[in-house]
């Protein structure tokens, strides 16, 4: 991608927020901000501007700020989305490019900083008098309600009493300075957590009493119950799209460019452990904003007055589209998938973005419950006059029991670890049928799993 016209550096990115390709200087910044190329973007304030232009359609030119682990960076960038519907990427130019020495940052600097990481992070926090005992608490953790609810039935009991210290061998109670930083159990709850304690008062620590913080080492673990034993879904309030989704969004938006923030290190040196938190929060912000979009295309596609805007696809085209878009993805994890041949064409008659939503869930999923060194093939056929595409995965496969309810509301098949919402099969079967067609699947036990998108074929011109 040569440069020119007073642009330093090009770049390119997808509609999942990859930087596909860069020139230096920006292809080394994405490096040590610790991210790959190709790779999701890993400069925040990049991350934030590239998804704001890709989700509104907007040009936009500014500067950003990074720091890449010895000096602060400042670039003019301008970002255009791609004017085609179907590609969703971004072009990236690089306009100035300068970089600073990171001023070094004093041990009081540093240690008001990591109370502020801790103050956001914490799932517990407590105000103490002078004697470590409970003033007040507040928790929204789901394993430290029993805690909490001892805290404030039994005032006149220090907190460090309510808790276990693992290798702790000093008796209680303990001078604060002990415990700030120490690491501790807390019954009903199978994670650890790190005490961090702020002194208050001056010119005594300690002597107005003291903030509690208790900040987990690992996030609160998703649980879902056996499908055969859920109950039905209760149907999606009818105003989630118009009214919830737009609310949300931004919100989750800033919470996750904020966790990128403290992940990717922007404001300077950090601990790993807190690194490595910010990385769990964006991933649930991620996952969380994922099913705010799958609700509110439930929403659309359940409503009486849904229809989609048929039109003359070629089948073959938007199935290599589906696949570039995907690829990257694919190879991240070892798995290749069989590119149709270029000669191929298959018309048909449908919804252009709406069959390319339901390729990218079929895709996507082939890819997340496919072994690594598997592959991935894509087949045409036209039968009984219907286009007809099929993704055959190499995966563990399906039972007819599983076959049975795969496109089920909320269906997830008992997995709780792949962060999906159960959402992605039933919209897109709801599409297909919405088009004249249909989604079905065929499996067995350790033979992989086949999906067939099925949607009225189209005459040749």
């Amino acid at each position: 991608m040569p440069a020119s016209n007073g642009i330093i550096a090009n770049a390119r990115s997808d509609r999942e927020d990859w930087l596909i390709e860069a020139d230096e200087p920006l292809a080394g910044l994405q490096i040590r901000c610790g991210g790959e190329l190709p790779g999701k973007i890993a400069i925040p304030e990049l991350l934030e501007n590239v998804r704001k232009a890709r989700s509104l359609g907007l040009r936009l030119a500014r500067t950003i700020h990074a720091f890449d682990g010895n000096e602060i960076v400042r670039a003019w960038v301008e970002i255009a989305p791609d004017p085609a519907p179907d590609q969703g990427g971004c072009a990236i130019s690089v306009g100035t490019w300068h970089t600073a020495d990171l001023a070094n940052e004093s041990d009081i600097q540093a240690a008001a900083r990591h109370i502020e990481i801790d103050r956001e992070l914490a799932e517990l926090t407590a105000r103490l008098d002078r004697e470590q005992r409970v003033i007040t608490v507040d928790t929204r953790a789901a394993d430290l309600r029993h805690l909490a609810e001892k805290m404030r039935g039994q005032p006149a009991v220090q907190w460090s009493e309510l808790v276990a210290f693992p290798g702790l061998e000093h008796r209680l109670p303990l001078h604060w300075r002990l415990l700030d930083g120490a690491t501790c159990r807390i019954d009903g709850s199978a994670r650890e957590w790190t005490a961090t304690i702020v002194p208050l008062g001056e010119p005594t620590p300690g002597s107005a009493g003291f903030e509690l913080f208790l900040v987990a080492q690992t996030p609160f673990p998703t649980q879902t119950a056996p499908s055969q034993n859920k109950a039905p879904a209760p149907p999606i309030p009818a105003i989630f799209g118009q009214e919830l989704t737009p609310a949300l969004r931004q919100p989750i938006t800033r919470i996750i460019a904020n966790a990128e923030t403290i992940r990717a290190k922007l404001a300077g040196p950090l601990a790993e452990e807190y690194s490595a938190y910010a990385a769990d929060i964006a991933s649930a912000g991620q996952h969380l904003l994922s099913l705010i979009e799958d609700l509110s295309d439930l929403e659309v596609v359940e409503s009486d007055r849904f229809s989609t805007a048929p039109d003359s696809i070629d089948l073959a085209d938007v199935v290599r589209r589906a696949s570039g878009i995907l690829g990257v993805r694919a190879q991240e994890r070892g798995i290749s998938i069989v590119p149709l041949d270029q000669d191929a064409h298959l018309p048909a008659t449908g919804e252009f973005r709406r069959v390319l939503q339901i390729l990218l869930n079929l895709l996507g999923n082939a890819i997340r419950y496919s072994p690594e060194g598997s592959r991935i093939t894509l087949s045409l056929s036209q039968a009984d006059g219907m286009a007809q595409v099929a993704v055959m995965d190499e995966g563990s496969g399906l039972t007819e029991e599983q076959i049975a309810s795969v496109f089920g509301k909320f269906e997830r098949l008992g997995r709780s670890d792949d962060g999906g919402s159960g959402l992605g099969l039933y919209i897109s079967r709801r599409l297909a049928r919405a088009m004249g067609g249909d989604l079905t699947a065929e499996s067995a036990p350790g033979q992989g799993a086949r999906f067939i998108l099925s949607i009225p074929a189209r005459d040749e011109p």
